[in-house]
């Protein structure tokens, strides 16, 4: 059974924390990881060398690897050049994940490019984070493993909306025959089973299951005697 049969129709975890958070930090990414995994994940992704050697050190499941590095002049973040993408595998990632937006690079590449250097240089599957109907054509078309709809709602060109957008992952199933992973502001179990429903291979959840701060401020909202 190859690694994308793995994660058919499963749930995979994003374990990530924000710079600030006290959650981010490698050992509590890897617990975090861990209890996922055991609550019956698929997959998890993750960020980063340290986040990244720590949960395959305690993890079995796929790790979907990313880097976010920020370059002055550019948008783009998620594993942004091939040297980034380089040390995420040799922290262990099995699949590598980068953004393949059709927004400049800092390697001057082609999202087209960067997918097949990438796929080429590391023998590793790709996944492409988009966030348009035609973002995904591209990806799949340059031979991308997955095509993940990670992007939709952070280009300026792509729907804003605080759900999911279930529309791109039904015109991407109707166009491309590269496994989907929907990604973005699924909040429930209900939103995850519809994103299958709609044609994705599998879902991608981090916020609504791995970000207390996010959790609890849900429920202090709506408690009049909560502190704000």
């Amino acid at each position: 059974m190859g690694i994308l049969d793995t994660l058919y129709h499963g749930l995979i975890v994003s374990c990530q924390a924000p710079t600030g958070s006290p959650l981010r930090q490698p050992a509590v990414m890897a617990a975090m990881a861990r209890a996922a995994e055991m609550g019956g994940a698929a997959g998890i992704r993750a960020h980063g060398v340290e986040d990244i050697t720590a949960i395959k050190a305690i993890v079995r499941a796929p790790v979907i690897g990313i880097y976010k590095l920020p370059l002055d002049g550019f948008d783009i973040l998620i594993t942004p050049t091939l040297e980034s993408a380089r040390e995420i595998v040799a922290a262990g990632a099995d699949i590598i994940a980068l953004d393949a937006t059709h927004r400049p690079r800092p390697d001057g590449l082609t999202p087209t490019q960067a997918i097949q250097l990438y796929k080429a240089e590391l023998g590793l599957p790709i996944m492409a984070d988009i966030s348009t109907l035609d973002e995904g054509i591209a990806a799949a078309e340059a031979g991308a493993d997955i095509v993940a709809t990670t992007m939709s709602g952070y280009t300026p060109y792509s729907p804003q909306q605080e759900a999911p957008d279930f529309d791109l992952i039904a015109a991407l199933a109707a166009r491309i025959r590269t496994p989907i992973i929907t990604e973005g502001r699924i909040a429930s179990p209900e939103a995850a089973r519809h994103a299958l429903d709609l044609g994705a291979h599998a879902v991608v959840v981090g916020t609504a299951i791995t970000a207390i701060d996010w959790v609890t401020r849900r429920y202090v909202q709506v408690l009049p005697g909560a502190p704000r």
